[in-house]
This record gives C-alpha cells, structure tokens and sequence, in this order.
C-alpha cells in the first residue's frame, strides 16, 4: 500500500491532517507572539512576580491552543485570552490558598511601623487579596470599563466598583507619601 502525498494534506501516524488544523496552529503561533508580551505583562501586575507571571502567560497560552476553536470564533480573542489569564491566575490562588490553609496554619503579617518603610506599588498590591488585585489591575492598569471587567470576573458592577474603591483607599493609605519621592518633571 503507497502513501499518496497531495497538495493538501500531509500523513501523519498513518493518518492525514487536513490543511485546517495546520493553518489553524499558524494562527495560534501569529497570535501566541502578538498576544504573549501584554499578557505577561497583566500577569506579573496580578501575581508580581517575574517566573510566576512567566508560568501563568505559558499556562493560559497553552489553554488558549487547547481551545483555539473558540477563541477563533470570539468577537475579541484578546479579550477573550485576558480572560482566561484572569481567571486561571485566581483559579492558582484558590488552589494555593486551599493548599496553605490544609497544610499549616496562616499567622498575621505584622504592619510595617515607621516611614522609613516606603512600600512600592508592586508591594501594595501584593497586599490585596487576588480578586480585588485582579479588578485593580484590570480596571486602573489595562483601562477596562466596569461592565468589561464585571464580565470578566463573573460578578455585578456594583462589585467591580466598591471592591476597586477599597482596595484604591488600601493603596492609597499604604503608599502614604510615597507621591513625595516620585521624580517630579
């Protein structure tokens, strides 16, 4: 029995893919590398940390290609790959949460004391609990509106705004007078 190669297909474990799927993972790889810098960005925003935000773009990429169908089929697949970033990076801290919680008993942090403790914006925002980082970063840093990122996190608007108002009264009381050190032009 021959092995007859077209134009259109390519045999593969005795077994020929259709030009699609070929075409469909050149897509993905076209979008993996415009989409992959804001996303890392967004996650080292949510988790502040480079090798952790490095997992989590790799982690969502990966669904993204698991699912590539629908994300091709999405209005937005940005938005729609924001998405999934969030909602897998919130999945991880529960995860973690749940993990930490099994395994040992969680002691208060002591509050810094004393201004010579300036705190960063990455620092204060660790502080946060990850939805509320989540919404803070979502809405302040990649300037989404409150019906988008209520979307995004499953909740209401009215969540989406009061959690984003305390945890803006959060960072402002813990950065204090940290505006004061900021290069003035």
């Amino acid at each position: 029995m021959s092995t007859s190669r077209g134009r259109d297909s390519t045999p593969v474990s005795g077994r020929t893919r259709a030009p699609a799927q070929g075409l469909a993972a050149q897509d993905f790889e076209e979008f993996a590398r415009a989409a992959q810098r804001g996303l890392y960005r967004t996650a080292y925003l949510l988790c502040g940390d480079a090798e952790t935000a490095r997992d989590l773009t790799q982690t969502t990429l990966a669904k993204l290609f698991q699912h590539w169908r629908r994300v091709v089929a999405a209005e937005h697949p940005q938005a729609y790959a924001r998405t999934v970033l969030t909602r897998t990076y919130l999945a991880e801290r529960r995860r973690r949460l749940r993990d930490l919680l099994a395994h040992s008993r969680a002691e208060p942090v002591p509050d810094p004391v004393g201004p010579e403790l300036t705190v960063t914006l990455l620092s204060a925002l660790s502080e946060l609990p990850p939805r509320a980082r989540a919404m803070v970063v979502l809405r302040y840093w990649e300037d989404l509106s409150v019906e988008t990122v209520s979307r995004l996190m499953r909740c209401s608007e009215s969540t989406v705004k009061s959690q984003c108002s305390r945890s803006l009264a959060r960072l402002r009381t813990r950065l204090g007078d940290a505006h004061l050190y900021s290069r003035q032009a």
